[in-house]
């Protein structure tokens, strides 16, 4: 009572305390997230000074996710709404620039393409009907004000596209060659050249006697920028603290799945007597048995040996009607198998068929309008005629059969058993080759023909409860300690030396994206991803994370911000181009004499000779060498070039015959030839180049 009294006499104080502390907590968010403000809350990214709406982002990208389906994902689904605000952002400013506009006929013609394969907008010609159209927009205008959202956005989306196509297409109409480019690329093509050669391979010169030094890797990285341009990279390394069941919870659960074998006794609050209950060894209905009391449901197949788990496959195969075995294990989880049949058949069969749809069958056409009784008629009648003489199968298939396989005659190949529904499968492996018939499926009536069958092997049916094996809460909890216990070490010791110390996998992760999403070994998981580029986050730094089956203890071990390589992600490609470099230098240095000859001499190489090269295919030797080529093309007949450092190694040419394409009347072909080359490909490189000079301002990873 006296406390309460105490802050009583105290609350005008204790309110400035706590306002403060709020003022301070408002403050220090203000001042952390900076210069961001309101508009780094809401804008997604700024593309040329064009901000993108967060929430806006965000419905599309809630939307795209709903229409990828039960396997798409967020990441998925935000990548493609980027990678499509990006291009219409940008190209929407060019389009602007360029002073396009879209006529309301252009994006109708554009809707009806669209919806060309949507039975809702056709009549009844096959064709998109505007009545139908303005009917479903009044519709869902009145019935759902988001579906008419979406409309809108459709709309707009197509009148999006045909701009695009538009500019795209003006592009592609001025990338039309000249006559004298056509001409030159004939001559690129039909001219070539004989010539004598030396070439000192780079390999005569051992990589380790040429070094290369991280300055020397930094400097050319630094004067080849554009090069070695890389996003924001990350690297971690990481544990892995797996919830798996303990030798315990294996044994556990197997006394579990063996007491369900046998009869038990329950007392019965209706009647107050005890009830016998029977287990697996003795039940009369092993499918509902199964479906109760398995985590797998009862499989109604015959199995051959390949198809029974590998482990036990010698010992289920052999088993006779009634037996039982088990409990086995197989990967994380305990079976017991009754055998229910045995039997031989074959493991594929031929087979052809004359398939009768009827109204309301699977997948059946709309031009599908016979009734059931029509289409048993039909069947039972071709049926009569196939049994009579089978070589009108192919015909009658030609003629009357509802499926693509008319084609062929009705033929469907070799199958295996369960490829096909049920009843049409256990009627080609239960009859022999010849056996004609009637089958009938969701699809419709077979008429049925067995074809060829493989010879008869050992199968199975089995009745099979399975029970997975699950950790416990115990060893959950003592797995949550464990992962707890080393992430509190880490913070003092070597996070390598710990993990090898408690003979843990470490896992390392290089060069993540701020935007990646997939840790290998982990899957899907933004969480470590953004606290590994958080500007809060240093190298060195570690912390625990819950991942699906267990937890993961991560270490941040490198982090490198937008801009040029690093020498150590450099030097895979910048050491070979210095070293070559260099070994060319010693090369020259080392190289006597001035004729073929003589060079050849000096090096202890030959002089070789190739005839009819191109500009168009520079090919000396199977290599690709533009550069000493080139040399070549613009040296006389009977002249040296000096040497040159080519791909594979330092060379010195000479020319013995320059064989020029006799001119043509028209070099119309080959005018058209390179416009058609170029075009196709114009709109994308466009688009790439805007990209690369556009300024991107991107903060997915704030809200991601």
């Amino acid at each position: 009572m006296a406390i309460l009294n105490s802050i009583r006499k105290r609350g005008i104080f204790l309110i400035l305390i706590i306002a403060l502390a709020l003022f301070a907590f408002i403050l220090s968010d203000v001042l952390t997230k900076g210069n961001r403000g309101s508009k780094g809350q809401d804008t997604i990214a700024t593309i040329n000074g064009t901000d993108i709406s967060r929430q806006s982002f965000m419905e599309e990208v809630e939307a795209t996710q709903r229409n990828l389906g039960p396997n798409g994902n967020t990441t998925q689904a935000m990548n493609m709404v980027w990678d499509r605000e990006l291009r219409s952002t940008i190209m929407d400013e060019q389009i602007e620039k360029a002073g396009l506009t879209v006529e309301k006929a252009q994006i109708d013609n554009a809707l009806k393409t669209s919806l060309a394969k949507n039975p809702t907008f056709l009549n009844d010609a096959g064709q998109v009907d505007e009545g139908k159209i303005q009917e479903y927009i009044a519709s869902i205008k009145v019935s759902s004000p988001e579906m008419y959202k979406q409309w809108l956005k459709f709309e707009d989306q197509t009148a999006d596209g045909v701009l695009q196509a538009t500019y795209n297409n003006m592009i592609k109409g001025g990338l039309r060659a000249t006559i004298a480019e056509g001409e030159q690329e004939y001559h690129f093509q039909n001219d070539n050249l004989n010539f004598q050669y030396v070439m000192v391979p780079y390999s005569k010169i051992a990589d380790e006697d040429v070094k290369v030094s991280d300055e020397e890797i930094k400097k050319y990285v630094a004067a080849h920028p554009n090069d070695f341009q890389v996003e924001p990279q990350a690297d971690i390394q990481y544990v892995f603290f797996a919830e798996k069941p303990s030798e315990a919870d294996t044994k556990e659960a197997k006394t579990a799945i063996a007491s369900l074998l046998n009869d038990k006794v329950e007392y019965n609050q209706d009647t107050k007597t005890n009830d016998t209950i029977a287990g697996f060894r003795n039940t009369k209905d092993y499918e509902e048995y199964v479906n109760a009391n398995s985590d797998v449901p009862y499989y109604d197949r015959w199995m051959f040996k390949k198809d029974l788990p590998q482990t036990v496959a010698d010992t289920l195969i052999n088993l006779k009607k009634g037996d039982i075995y088990g409990p086995y294990k197989v990967e994380d989880a305990l079976y017991i198998s009754k055998v229910m049949d045995t039997k031989k058949m074959p493991d594929s069969t031929e087979s052809k068929h004359i398939l009768i749809r009827y109204v309301g069958t699977m997948r059946a056409p709309e031009t599908i309008t016979r009734t059931k009784e029509e289409a048993k008629k039909l069947a039972d009648s071709i049926l009569n005629v196939v049994k009579k003489d089978k070589s009108k199968f192919a015909d009658l298939a030609s003629k009357f059969s509802d499926d693509s396989s008319k084609d062929n005659g009705g033929d469907l190949g070799s199958t295996t058993p369960g490829r096909m529904v049920p009843p049409f499968d256990d009627f080609i492996f239960n009859n022999p080759t010849g056996t004609i018939g009637l089958v009938e499926t969701d699809f419709g009536f077979h008429v049925v023909e067995v074809g060829k069958q493989s010879g008869a092997k050992p199968t199975i049916k089995l009745a099979t409860v399975v029970k997975n094996i699950e950790p416990s809460d115990k060893t959950i909890n003592q797995v949550f300690s464990d992962a707890s216990k080393f992430e509190v070490a880490v913070l003092d010791g070597d996070f390598t030396e710990l993990a090898k110390a408690q003979n843990l996998e470490l896992k390392p992760v290089n060069k993540m994206g701020n935007m990646d999403s997939n840790i290998p070994g982990i899957g899907q998981n933004r969480t470590i991803v953004n606290w590994a580029f958080n500007e809060d986050t240093k190298v060195g730094d570690s912390k625990r994370f819950s991942v699906p089956d267990g937890y993961a203890i991560a270490q941040l071990t490198r982090k490198n911000p937008k801009g040029l390589m690093s020498v150590e992600e450099a030097s895979a490609k910048v050491t070979p181009i210095l070293r070559n470099e260099k070994k060319a230098k010693k090369i020259q240095e080392s190289i006597k004499g001035t004729s073929l000859e003589e060079v050849a001499a000096s090096q202890n190489v030959v002089v070789q000779t190739v005839t009819g090269v191109t500009m168009a295919n520079p090919q000396i030797a199977s290599t690709s060498e533009p550069k000493v080529v080139g040399m070549a093309f613009g040296t006389k007949p009977g002249e040296t070039t000096p040497l040159v450092n080519g791909s594979n190694g330092v060379y010195k040419v000479k020319v013995t015959a320059f064989n020029p394409a006799p001119k043509l009347e028209s070099y119309v072909n080959f005018t058209n030839q390179l416009s058609s080359k170029e075009a196709p490909s114009a709109p994308s490189q466009v688009f790439n180049a805007l990209k690369k000079k556009a300024t991107i301002e991107d903060n997915r990873a704030n809200f991601y």
